[in-house]
């Protein structure tokens, strides 16, 4: 079992809606907010089963007003729309930066299939 990859630098960039994440493993990610937002590791979105799991649509404008540490292992994203419940864990944000390219295209996809907006 490998150990969970760390981020070196975490930076919050609320005029370009972005969080810059830098990891132990060399790798680098920039996050927008929106996407951060509909990926939220929250019930709230999630669910407790893929089934479960919401569409989060409308979120294009929204931004990050705070990062609050959870422990050593994640942090707790504060949204401007008033979501705050989901816990980041770092080895998400590390999938969230890898898999980003594939779950943005299924985004798209899903919410144009329900008529819905960014």
């Amino acid at each position: 079992m490998t150990a969970p990859v760390e981020p070196t630098e975490i930076r919050l960039k609320r005029a370009e809606r972005v969080l810059e994440i830098d990891f132990a493993d060399g790798s680098r990610f920039v996050l927008p907010a929106e996407y951060l937002r509909i990926e939220s590791p929250s019930a709230e979105v999630q669910g407790h089963s893929p089934e479960q799991r919401q569409l989060v649509a409308g979120k294009s404008g929204v931004g990050i007003t705070a990062l609050e540490p959870t422990g050593h292992y994640a942090i707790r994203i504060v949204f401007d729309d008033g979501h705050s419940t989901g816990i980041y864990s770092w080895d998400y944000l590390h999938r969230l930066g890898r898999e980003r390219e594939y779950r943005w295209a299924a985004y798209l996809k899903a919410i144009e299939a329900a008529g819905l907006s960014r």
